[in-house]
């Protein structure tokens, strides 16, 4: 019974939307005084607005009235909603093999040519005194 009323609310959401962007804007009647031709519609030259501005509040107490179905619905569920994270498996840390230890690094030859292009912390000649 829930997932056709959600499927229902869902649906009348949709056909909200599509309603009010089919609908004109207050500025459109203006274009219609000088000749636009709005009298040759199905609805007549005020059926179409009215029409849609039914349908709309119709849909919307449509949606209200599924939306407090759904509430209702779920505030009767026996069991409670579970959460993801409750039932998240626990991973145990230590089991992991040498996940405390620090990989040794590779030390610098200094007869390397990368190393003679460094320069060295040790002997600062240019070094700027912060006082």
């Amino acid at each position: 019974m829930q997932t056709a009323v959600l499927i229902g609310h869902t649906l009348i959401a949709i056909l909200i939307i599509v309603l009010v962007l089919i609908q004109r804007g207050k500025g459109a009647d203006a274009g219609a005084a000088f000749g636009g031709g709005a009298s040759g519609t199905v609805f007549g030259a005020r059926g179409s607005s009215s029409f849609f501005s039914r349908m709309t509040a119709v849909l919307a107490t449509a949606f209200f009235a599924t939306s407090l179905t759904l509430a209702y619905m779920s505030s009767q569920r026996a069991e409670a909603p579970t959460s993801l994270i409750e039932s998240a498996p626990i991973v145990d840390e230590a089991a992991a093999p040498g996940a405390d230890e620090v990989p040794e690094l590779p030390t610098l030859d200094p007869a390397d040519e990368a190393a003679e292009d460094m320069p060295s912390l040790e002997s600062s000649d240019d070094a700027v005194d912060p006082e």
